[in-house]
Formats: structure tokens, C-alpha cells, sequence
């Protein structure tokens, strides 16, 4: 019996060694060396180096004077990130999406987009396609008492085309930049 318990112990401590303490000690070693900033999370810091966030996760910002992100089904907490998880046939799903709509509508402006009406996957998408952006600028130059076309000119210069699909916008950092006007 030791000859067969002997061996089985020694194999699983070499492998929780290699595989729970070597193997992450170079993935990290890794990703510090070849990816500093998204290893550490994708920090955005302010004027001052203080840390606002990440351009990864979406924040809610309150308030006419800011861009808001699409709606969040966990309240914007990385904890508790997920999709709301209710089926397009769901009345809670329609009720909120009526009741949002119906707060967001801008008379004359068109439907609201989609996007401010909907979470992402994850709940903590920070980017939102132009045309929600495009769709809440009148608010915000009128609360921020600045031009729409000075706004726009400000939002055209952080929209992002990633590789593969649509144009977006960060909401976070399209934000912070607005915070420096």
C-alpha cells in the first residue's frame, strides 16, 4: 500500500506546485513584463494621477452635465457583474425597458437607442455605440451650457474602431475629458 499511497502524494504535491504557485507566478511574471497597464486592470487616472477608473468597466454617472453609460444590471458593481439574465419575452425585462425609454425620450429627437435601453453581457460594458452618444449630446451641452458643435467635435475625437466590429465610444473617458473643459 505505500508503494502506491507513497508516489500518488508526492505526484499531487509536485502538481499543486507547478500548477498553483509556478504556473501563475509566470503567467504574471508574463503579463507584468509584455502587458503592464492591462494586467493592472486598465487604470483610468485623472490630471492629478488620481485612479477614476477602468476603461474596461462601465461607471454610472448621474446627472444632466454627464454622458451616461447603457443601463447595468448589477448597479455598475464589478461583484455582482452579469446580464440581467431576462428573456426578450420576460414582462419585468419590457416594463423596465418601457419605463426607461419613457425617461429618456427626448421629444422630436427619434427612439431612444437600443443601446441606453439594454445591459450588455457583462452588465459593466464601458462603451456605447456613437448614435447613443449623439442621442444624449443636446442634454448635455445644454446642462454643461456649451455648444453642440464644440460637444460633438469632443465626442468625434474618442470615438474608437476596434478591429472587429462597430464604432464606440468610452464612455468613462469621454466623461473625464469633458470634466477638463
Amino acid at each position: 500500500m505505500t508503494s502506491v499511497v507513497r508516489p500518488a502524494l508526492s505526484l499531487i504535491v509536485l502538481m499543486t506546485l507547478i500548477t498553483g504557485v509556478a504556473y501563475p507566478l509566470v503567467v504574471t511574471g508574463v503579463a507584468q513584463l509584455a502587458f503592464p497597464e492591462q494586467a493592472n486592470g486598465s487604470l483610468v487616472r485623472d490630471a492629478d494621477g488620481r485612479v477614476r477608473g477602468s476603461a474596461l468597466i462601465a461607471q454610472d454617472f448621474v446627472g444632466d452635465a454627464w454622458f451616461h453609460p447603457r443601463p447595468s444590471a448589477g448597479a455598475f458593481a464589478t461583484v455582482s457583474s452579469s446580464a440581467s439574465n431576462l428573456a426578450p419575452s420576460n414582462p419585468a425585462l419590457a416594463t423596465r425597458v418601457i419605463e426607461d425609454a419613457g425617461k429618456l425620450l427626448v421629444p422630436g429627437q427619434g427612439p431612444v437607442p437600443l443601446a441606453l435601453l439594454t445591459t450588455s453581457g457583462s452588465g459593466l460594458d464601458p462603451h456605447l455605440p456613437p448614435q447613443a452618444i449623439d442621442y444624449q449630446l443636446a442634454r448635455v451641452a445644454a446642462a454643461r451650457n456649451l455648444s453642440p458643435a464644440k460637444l460633438q467635435a469632443l465626442v468625434d475625437a474618442h470615438i474608437e474602431q476596434p478591429l472587429v466590429g462597430p464604432p464606440v465610444v468610452n464612455v468613462l473617458a469621454l466623461n473625464l475629458a469633458l470634466e477638463q473643459l
